[in-house]
């Protein structure tokens, strides 16, 4: 399990690049369609990532906090099914249920929508403002499924509780912690390696 840093290069204020994508029952959602009344989540995620599997719980949580704020979260999987057939939109379902997601979990197929944000592990967090423009991009918080310290999602609570109050954008931020994107053969981003 080799950690592997964000390569974030969407800057604080930039228009986050719009997606449609499928939930594992082929609905379509467009990021348009997720904007919240003051922001939206969008994480990259899978189901077999230590990390993720580490801050799902209290991802869950957080949503449904976020959600009561007028945050909405929508969660991505862009891993390569072939090679990582645990992160198949069938299992997306099953781990959704397990760790209380009732947000869309939406499957990147063909790894675009990953590309278009730069993601480049499992979890990356990107947090819009009500307009969709890049407000936060960086941890959950300091903690990992090795170290002993509580997952609390102070960096991200701090980035929604400035977004909720009309702050400014957050520029200097711990980048996101976890596996890398499994790319398919040949589909490796530039940013990539």
């Amino acid at each position: 399990m080799a950690e592997v840093p964000s390569t974030f290069t969407l800057q604080a204020g930039d228009k986050a690049p719009e997606f449609t994508l499928p939930n594992p029952a082929g609905e379509e959602y467009s990021l348009g369609d997720l904007l919240g009344k003051k922001g939206t989540m969008v994480m990259f995620v899978c189901n077999h990532c230590p990390f993720v599997v580490h801050l799902a719980k209290q991802v869950g949580e957080m949503a449904a906090e976020m959600e009561a704020w007028g945050v909405n979260t929508v969660a991505i999987s862009s891993n390569d099914i072939e090679k990582y057939p645990q992160d198949s939109p069938e299992k997306m379902v099953k781990f959704a249920q397990e760790y209380g997601w009732n947000f869309p979990y939406l499957y990147d197929e063909s790894q675009e929508v990953a590309k278009s944000y730069h993601a480049a592990c499992t979890p990356d967090f990107f947090l819009l403002d009500k307009d969709g423009c890049l407000f936060y991009a960086g941890q959950f918080d300091d903690s990992r499924p090795k170290n002993d310290l509580a997952i609390d999602g102070r960096d991200l609570k701090i980035a929604i509780r400035q977004l909720i109050e009309g702050g400014s954008p957050i520029l200097e931020t711990k980048p996101a912690t976890g596996c890398n994107i499994k790319w398919k053969p040949g589909n490796e981003p530039a940013y990539f390696g």
